[in-house]
């Protein structure tokens, strides 16, 4: 049984992600690092720096495929999974050629180019999502915009707004949140290749020049120097999550709000059912829009205690990302799914103004 809610056999039917979480998951993680290690080595021959014939071998790894249970007891004694991976990826080789894999680099360079590979995929997922969330709430203001709805203040009646007032609230941080994604992206999507403590000591004057090789094959920026333990592009990406899902959750604390039984000022297509009380219709994905926002206003503030790093390199905050990070994506996934599936499931909004009170 998984103790992840995510990936969990029966409550992943409320938390799920199955797109983010295939990105996630270790055979996209090992496919990347393994990319990672064909890239190096083609950028490498480039430069002159090991010798073409060992770039042909390395390159026909890109399909190999690990012991993952040695891969496993490597990550218990060494904290990293690098070192037993180019130890079994060198074992495929002759041995004029095995020292050329991995060459320069260390295990930060592979763990953390891999991560920013795939986060590029998962930011073109939460932009679409983004934007398909957009345009069904302008589908929602085309319906009911007109409508009238009681706006409350502190809990409490205030004055009567329009249905497209509230919808407007929901809508504008989300383009904003949008307009953030693309501007972040230049400093999260950033190749990491620094070598033992960031330095490429092993190459002297054509490091930087590997560096940009092997960052344009990969399809990813070039900072002007590895970012082993400067982690505030990780740390901003886990804020612009906390955003998102916080402002999805503000919808869902709306919803839940707005479909009680006193209120009807929403109606919802469907909702969940009660084990003793089968007249009830709970709204579900409201509900797990909130708690999902919470998790991942608490799981972003835990992810900025990783930016302390102890000099060139932190085991131990470094760690921290792993434990926090890819749930702190699915949650936010998750909370784009739920967002949609509610936004679709609306059947009404608000008052018509002929039956609005005077």
């Amino acid at each position: 049984m998984a103790l992840s809610p995510f990936d969990h056999p029966f409550l992943s039917g409320l938390f799920a992600d199955p797109e983010i979480a295939a990105l996630m998951s270790a055979d996209a993680d090992l496919g990347a690092m393994l990319r990672f290690e064909v890239a190096l080595a083609e950028a490498q021959v480039d430069q002159g720096v090991i010798p073409e014939t060992a770039a042909s071998h390395i390159a026909r790894l890109i399909d190999f495929k690990p012991d993952l249970a040695a891969l496993r007891a490597g990550v218990g004694q060494d904290g990293v999974v690098v070192a037993q991976l180019v130890k079994q990826l060198r074992a495929q080789l002759p041995a004029a050629v095995a020292e050329f894999v991995h060459f320069g680099a260390t295990s930060q360079d592979v763990i953390d180019t891999s991560l920013v590979m795939r986060l590029a995929s998962v930011c073109d997922i939460f932009d679409d999502r983004l934007a398909g969330l957009v345009e069904d709430i302008d589908q929602l203001v085309a319906r009911f915009g007109t409508n009238r709805l009681m706006a409350r203040t502190r809990m409490q009646d205030a004055l009567e707004i329009s249905v497209a007032d509230r919808l407007i609230d929901w809508r504008a941080p989300l383009v904003r949140h949008r307009a953030r994604l693309k501007e972040l992206r230049s400093r999260l999507l950033v190749v990491q290749f620094g070598g033992a403590v960031g330095t490429l000591d092993k190459f002297n004057e054509t490091g930087p020049a590997i560096r940009t090789a092997l960052a344009e094959r990969l399809g990813l920026g070039n900072g002007a120097k590895s970012w082993h333990s400067a982690r505030d592009g990780i740390v901003e990406f886990g804020n612009w999550l906390a955003l998102v899902a916080g402002s999805l959750g503000k919808i869902g604390q709306d919803a839940a709000l707005m479909a009680q039984n006193a209120m009807g000022d929403i109606s919802l297509a469907s909702g969940g059912g009660s084990s003793a009380m089968p007249h009830k219709s709970n709204p579900v994905a409201a509900e797990a829009l909130v708690s999902l926002a919470r998790y991942a206003a608490g799981s972003s503030g835990t992810l900025a205690q990783a930016m302390v790093h102890e000099q060139e390199r932190s085991g131990a905050a470094w760690t921290l990302e792993w434990l926090v990070l890819p749930q702190l994506i699915l949650a936010t996934g998750s909370s784009t799914l739920h967002a949609g599936r509610l936004l679709t499931s609306i059947n009404s909004m608000g008052r018509s103004e002929t039956d609005a009170s005077p």
